[in-house]
């Protein structure tokens, strides 16, 4: 009779130990997966702001000015900004210094 007890404590841990470590081991994934999403986004702003910047210096290399706007960046030298995505502030002191660029990843 002792036997049958003790094998029915061992079956009812078992029962509720198996769904414990899986709740546990979904939420490690999930976590993990959330944390490689937002290292993603950071470093897809991060290109965007690079790419801008040697967009920058071709232009101040090509024709002895840095672009007057983000405008003409982007028509006279391919550069792409996703509007709904990013917000990009462009500040032009003069022709011949580096613009002040900024990039923000807009959150929905």
């Amino acid at each position: 009779m002792r036997g049958a007890r003790k094998g029915g404590w061992l079956s009812l841990l078992g029962g509720l130990l198996l769904p414990v470590i899986a709740a546990a081991a979904l939420l490690c994934f999930a976590t993990a997966l959330g944390s490689l999403d937002s290292g993603r986004a950071g470093e897809n702003r991060r290109q965007l702001e690079e790419t801008l910047r040697r967009g920058c210096v071709a232009c101040y290399a090509a024709e002895g000015v840095y672009p007057p706007d983000l405008e003409y960046l982007q028509t006279h030298y391919g550069v792409q900004i996703d509007q709904r995505r990013y917000l990009v502030y462009y500040t032009a002191f003069a022709e011949n210094l580096m613009p002040d660029i900024t990039v923000l990843e807009i959150t929905p």
